[in-house]
């Protein structure tokens, strides 16, 4: 039709006429109409109190160390919670097996993974699919943005599907959901007291990983440190199990690891590792055993603790408000945002002295965490603020900051195959950080759970350049101080072996060198 000399289309008649002719043309090839129906993808979540003493939460994803005080943590509030196992590669195949194609690789591991425990239960502890289905449930979380972590959940119901398992409830807390996402009814109540729970767990974790990871590399006896980090975690798991403040299993975790002798002097590279979260957090065949590959190459590994995330998720927030106050708004609506704001604050405040309070009492002395507000200011150059997904500017801001203020001597981006915004950043921005800052070692790698040997050999090939940057450290202090005076002190034991000595430069030996003659 036309009116006006503009063409409008009457899209009721189009679809009335391409329906008809659709119709006649089956009728002449003698074909049966088909009746679709709209896909439906069903989420089974019924979950309430009733059911909490019979059903098993499971869960998993996080550190070793974090996963068990995370179970602890829960069973202290009245659930039954069990940490999966650290994902291998036979939960990646399981994953790849039931999964889609083209899915990033934590997907596989972790999809897998449960899938492992779940044909475990029924293959080899002979339950039913049926009683599995009733009795146990898994919770994760879930986020939005330009990644397909905000799919998990379907991918995790669509093998499950496949596997036999049709109808098994999965559990999905939202990372920017609020702290109450629960109601009265529900069996597992993701409500302040949980999260206060998982967020202490988190913590607890951090502490003690980032203080393992200070020791180990020094110890005399080998293995001696892992020890007597199990003991730490029974102390603290203990405390959490009775619902009861962890301070005194701090302290005596800390006496415990104050008599384990350490050799400070050697000269081993720092290797901070970095990258897309879950790559760069697990321990196991996800990123092939980085962390304890890089221990036995003789680093000393700088991990970013879980804590870090949590306080990028509060600054992404308050970056956003604090981007509408900008806007042309009534004087009400920018009151309600600068509330929101101090309550943003706030919550910054209580996480940095929760963690300062932990660490603290264990002794992880002259450890910051991420200054959010640096990082972002840093790294706004190369990839604007806005930009979420990921890690978001975080990795950007990291490298720089490890070149500026002489945190490592070699940087490692930890990717997993197929993760878009981990990809985007440490194969293309960063190639324009190192481009401005040439005295930066920054290596990207990429896992897929079959590719250590290549992984291992580039390591191997930058580590031998950072070996050199933490000689001259040495080479630098060395020129300046006197070690006698170090090796008397440590002889005298003046010193405890969880206390690092203060930051001057990327080299905990010539920081020790440093601070005992100063």
């Amino acid at each position: 039709m036309k009116n006006n000399n503009v063409f409008q289309i009457d899209f009721d008649t189009v679809e009335k006429e391409v329906r008809a002719y659709e119709k006649e043309q089956s009728l002449a090839l003698n074909i049966e109409p088909k009746v679709s129906n709209q896909w439906i993808d069903k989420n089974p979540r019924e979950f309430n109190k009733s059911q909490r003493e019979t059903t098993t939460v499971l869960f998993g994803g996080l550190t070793l160390m974090q996963d068990v005080f995370i179970q602890a943590a829960c069973e202290g509030l009245g659930y039954k919670f069990k940490a999966l196992d650290c994902p291998d590669n036979d939960a990646m195949q399981i994953g790849k097996e039931f999964g889609n194609r083209g899915q990033c690789n934590p997907t596989y591991f972790t999809v897998g993974n449960l899938l492992k425990y779940l044909m475990y239960l029924r293959d080899q502890q002979g339950l039913s699919t049926q009683t599995i289905i009733e009795k146990y449930i898994f919770t994760t979380a879930g986020a939005c943005g330009p990644c397909r972590f905000g799919l998990y959940v379907t991918e995790y119901r669509k093998a499950l599907r496949d596997a036999g398992f049709e109808g098994f409830r999965i559990l999905l807390f939202e990372s920017k959901g609020g702290i109450n996402q629960g109601g009265e009814k529900l069996g597992l109540d993701f409500n302040r007291r949980f999260f206060k729970a998982m967020f202490n767990a988190i913590i607890l974790g951090d502490v003690v990983n980032l203080l393992g990871y200070r020791m180990r590399p020094y110890e005399v006896n080998k293995g001696q440190v892992d020890k007597v980090l199990l003991e730490c975690r029974q102390l603290i798991v203990n405390r959490l199990l009775a619902n009861k403040t962890v301070i005194p299993a701090l302290h005596e975790s800390k006496r415990l690891l104050d008599v384990v002798p350490l050799a400070r002097l050697q000269v081993k590279p720092k290797v901070s590792v970095i990258g897309e979260f879950w790559a760069m957090t697990t321990e196991g065949d996800g990123n092939y055993h980085l962390q304890k590959f890089l221990e036995k190459e003789g680093a000393e590994v700088d991990i970013q603790p879980v804590t870090n995330w949590t306080l990028y998720m509060i600054w992404s927030v308050g970056y956003d408000i604090s981007q509408q106050l900008k806007l042309g708004l009534k004087w009400q609506q920018k009151l309600k945002l600068r509330k929101k704001l101090v309550l943003l604050k706030l919550a910054e405040l209580v996480m940095t002295i929760w963690f300062k309070r932990y660490a603290n009492a264990i002794g992880l002395n002259d450890y910051h965490l991420a200054d959010m507000q640096s990082l972002a200011a840093d790294s706004h150059e190369y990839y604007p603020n806005e930009l979420r997904g990921g890690e978001g500017h975080m990795e950007v801001g990291k490298l720089i900051q490890a070149v500026k203020y002489k945190k490592s001597h070699l940087v490692l981006s930890v990717k997993p195959f197929g993760c878009m915004p981990s990809s985007g950043v440490s194969d293309g921005v960063q190639a324009l950080v190192t481009g401005k800052y040439p005295q930066a070692a920054f290596l990207a790698i990429e896992t897929s759970g079959d590719g250590a040997v290549n992984v291992y050999s580039r390591i191997q090939m930058a580590l031998f350049k950072a070996r050199e940057k933490a000689q001259q450290d040495m080479d630098g202090v060395t020129g300046k101080y006197s070690l006698e005076v170090v090796k008397q002190k440590i002889g005298n034991k003046q010193i405890v072996s969880s206390w690092y000595p203060k930051h001057r430069c990327a080299l905990t030996a010539a920081n020790l060198i440093y601070s005992l003659n100063e």
